[in-house]
């Protein structure tokens, strides 16, 4: 399943998303391209996009968690890179 947060991170003069996939990382990647999110927007286990884009991630299908829950649900699926890590 496609999650994305709501944007509120500050970055760049912009308000920013996190957009990940419980499932795997290829499912995560062809969803970034069908929202039109270049590769270089992958930051080790998600995507960071811009507010801008928020509305249609969400009309192409992904579920609006808080941020606390998208990093649980990462965790649980095995896919958390934390930056220590990589």
């Amino acid at each position: 399943m496609i999650l994305v947060d709501e944007p509120r991170w500050p970055g760049r003069g912009r308000l920013w998303s996190h957009l990940v996939s419980d499932v795997s990382y290829a499912e995560l990647h062809a969803f970034a391209e069908m929202l039109g999110v270049p590769r270089r927007g992958f930051d080790r286990d998600h995507y960071d996009i811009p507010a801008a884009r928020f509305p249609a991630a969400m009309w192409l299908g992904a579920t609006v968690v808080a941020p606390r829950e998208l990093a649980a649900r990462l965790r649980a699926a095995g896919l958390r890179r934390p930056k220590h890590t990589v």
